[in-house]
């Protein structure tokens, strides 16, 4: 009979002696001051942590404690970043369906921990301990995983370690600009709805965002899209995003949110007649109802029961073309189990037109919405790939209802929400820069 880790190898690790670690260590050390504590109340022969590349197709494994050194990989100065493709193996569907898998390898056990925070699949805790372990023990290092998401957090704000080894395909200057318009995580779970959004490509885009802001009863969101490509696009991105955020943010309506972004690029945009259309929604979390502005933008689509069409809304002017002309609201009342899909043009237009996306969202909608807009970004690219004329941008929110009610979490995932297997599909051809 194999001997079994117990869970009192894990006693001496607690939050204190975690938060003590973390302080004591420079930024770029925290996580590993957090994995090596780990790994020594284990006894574990070796202890990793793989962040999410920005691809969403890969795990970048950042920090590797084992005797001798690490080979292979990307170099920068002391630190190296190994990629580890998604090849339907165990890292990526512990990774996926939110689960710690514990894998013999000869004779020790490999146990892999999701590392997520309110659905933001942050990475993963890999971990070798020489037996086999008890339940209790995979739960202790599943909430250890979930200490290190916040660590992970609350330290990439002060380096550029964490990013550098997400992005295995150089940014350009577009795409550096622009993304600092999108939110911190692509990922929120909360009592009433699961919202997920993703962009391709992620190296070169040039004016889509989307964006989201969680109130105390509401939801802000939006996705927008400025015209034309490359740098000035990325400022006509920011003129629209950081004009609404400007207004949300002193507390104005939707209607006077839009009003701002619109006022915001045709009173600072450079030479030339640069605009932007987008999608602004305010989702009151009690009731359901969403109050929505078009601003000359692609429908979006409701899926609901079975059956996906799109929502008829009046179309205003886009963002940065008149300036003395009124926004006009609509108003969509979500039931529980609807799912809501924003978008933009490249997931419509030119080579992303022989895509069938009602077809291909009725046929995932067991899927999280992180599933979703990833595999959706892979078939993107393969029907108009490898590069897109286009940015194709998506907004995926579920609606639930419940507002104000417990959420179910276990290591900051909804065991129930998410996905049941990772969806089988092979590599997609990566966009280039």
């Amino acid at each position: 009979m194999l001997p079994r880790v117990t869970d009192s190898a894990m006693s001496g690790t607690d939050l204190d002696d975690v938060l003590l670690a973390v302080e004591k260590a420079p930024p770029v050390d925290a996580v590993e001051a957090v994995t090596r504590t780990i790994g020594r109340n284990l006894d574990a022969e070796w202890v990793s942590f793989l962040v999410a590349d920005m691809s969403g197709r890969a795990l970048v494994r950042l920090v590797h404690i084992a005797v001798g050194e690490v080979s292979g990989g990307r170099r920068q100065g002391q630190d190296v970043a190994q990629v580890m493709t998604f090849d339907g193996g165990p890292q990526e569907q512990a990774l996926r369906a939110q689960q710690v898998l514990v894998q013999p390898v000869g004779d020790r056990f490999v146990v892999r921990a999701p590392v997520t925070q309110r659905g933001e699949a942050i990475g993963l805790l890999e971990l070798a301990l020489p037996a086999a372990p008890s339940e209790a023990t995979v739960q202790q290092v599943s909430r250890a995983a979930h200490t290190l998401a916040f660590v992970v957090i609350a330290n990439r704000r002060h380096t550029d370690l964490f990013e550098w080894g997400q992005r295995t395909t150089p940014f350009t200057l577009a795409a550096e600009i622009q993304r600092r318009l999108l939110p911190e995580a692509f990922t929120c779970e909360a009592d009433s709805f699961t919202l997920s959004a993703w962009l391709e490509p992620a190296a070169s885009i040039g004016g889509d965002t989307f964006d989201y802001s969680l109130a105390r009863d509401q939801l802000h969101l939006s996705i927008t899209d400025a015209v034309g490509h490359g740098v000035h696009s990325a400022l006509t991105a920011t003129l629209c995003v950081s004009g609404l955020r400007n207004a949300r943010r002193r507390g104005a309506s939707l209607l006077e949110q839009a009003q701002a972004a619109n006022q915001a690029i045709i009173d600072n945009r450079p030479g030339g007649s640069l605009f932007a259309t987008g999608l602004l929604g305010r989702l009151h979390l009690a009731t359901g109802l969403l109050d929505v502005v078009n601003a000359g933008h692609p429908a979006p689509l409701l899926v609901r029961g079975g059956a996906v069409s799109p929502v008829a809304l009046a179309v205003n002017r886009p963002f940065g073309v008149l300036a003395d002309r009124s926004y006009r609201a609509d108003q969509l009342r979500l039931l529980p189990g609807d799912r809501l899909v924003l978008l933009t043009d490249g997931m419509l237009e030119r080579g992303a037109a022989g895509l069938d996306l009602p077809a291909r969202l009725r046929e995932l909608t067991t899927l999280h919405p992180r599933e979703v807009v990833r595999v959706l970004g892979d078939l993107v690219l393969e029907i108009a790939g490898p590069a897109l004329p286009d940015d194709a941008c998506l907004l995926i929110l579920d609606w639930y209802g419940g507002h104000g009610h417990t959420r179910s979490t276990a290591a900051g995932a909804d065991p129930e929400r998410a996905s049941a297997a990772a969806p089988s599909r092979s590599p997609s051809p990566r966009a280039e820069p």
